[in-house]
């Protein structure tokens, strides 16, 4: 069985609050290895994982989705507790124009550092999806979006697995257990007892978890197609019904994710990035269940299995 959990780190916009820190969403994915991700990485991220329960040392990679300080500004503290914790392993961190910015970071200060930073570009113009990570249980794909600077928004999308179906397997004569059903995963066929068996004939295909991160953007149809099908899409949602002139606003209002949402079928969508202007968690939430979505909080978890 593989599990993924998302951490809800910092959930607001811009200026954090006494119950909102800056963005920052974390990821673990167990399998037979775990895997340890982070989506932004605002002001004062390591310390809300330490308060979250969570190893900044295991993070494999930072996927920024845009160099607007709240979304970044992390980072230089983490990397300088990770190299006092003695890191070694270089850190890859993804985002637009990321070559250009990751060496700033590194040459703030007099620090020196005993493992790398790894820049890692994501394309932020044009509707195509990128390939940034893959390995053998899931990938990382990047899309552009739309926030008036560089920005992308990240999908982390689990591979499909095929389980054998027992029942299948039953029906066709097969024992309960052995060798045989690891030969037909391997081969794609065997034979037993003189009968040919393939994969298809006792399996069922499992679904792939996907979840999606938009960061900050105005809505676009590359969300839409990012988010096609997710089970959880994390949107930027800082303004609600109150304003009603989205001009100007580089960012997403509460209907308008909503749309996305439904057009894209996301089985599940919760909302962050929320401007200080709203101070009431129940009116957020009453906001938000108007539209069968839900409010991001810090320290929030989601687990998927």
């Amino acid at each position: 069985m593989t599990s993924v959990e998302i951490t809800f780190l910092g959930t607001t916009a811009g200026v954090p609050t006494k119950y909102r820190n800056h963005a920052a969403v974390h990821l673990t994915y167990r399998s037979q290895e775990e895997a340890s991700m982070l989506f932004d990485c605002g002001e004062g991220t390591q310390r809300q994982m330490l308060l979250a329960g969570l190893n900044f040392m295991n993070i494999e990679g930072i996927f920024i989705s845009h160099w607007h300080a709240d979304h970044f500004a992390g980072i230089l503290g983490l990397v300088e507790t990770m190299n006092l914790e003695g890191r070694k392993k270089p850190l890859r961190i993804y985002g637009p124009e990321a070559e250009k910015f990751v060496p700033m970071l590194e040459e703030l200060g007099y620090s020196t550092k005993d493992f790398g930073l790894i820049p890692v570009n994501a394309e932020f113009e044009g509707s195509e999806p990128q390939l940034l990570l893959e390995n053998a249980e899931f990938r990382v794909i990047s899309m552009p979006m739309k926030h008036g600077i560089p920005a992308v928004a990240y999908a982390f999308v689990e591979n499909d697995r095929t389980n054998i179906d027992k029942t299948k397997a039953a029906a066709l004569g097969l024992p309960d257990k052995g060798p045989i059903f690891k030969e037909i995963k391997e081969k794609g066929l065997a034979t037993y007892k003189g009968k040919k068996i393939a994969l298809e004939d006792v399996s069922v295909k499992i679904p792939g978890k996907k979840i999606v991160y938009t960061g900050d953007t105005m809505p676009n149809r590359n969300t839409v197609a990012l988010s096609a099908n997710a089970n959880l899409l994390i949107h930027d949602c800082t303004f609600f019904e109150d304003v009603t002139d989205m001009t100007g606003y580089k960012h997403a209002r509460i209907d308008q994710v909503a749309s996305v949402a439904k057009e894209a079928c996301a089985k599940r969508t919760i909302l962050t990035h929320i401007s200080r202007r709203y101070q009431s968690p129940k009116d957020l939430e009453a906001a938000a269940k108007k539209y069968g979505m839900e409010i991001a909080h810090d320290f929030m978890k989601i687990s998927l299995e």
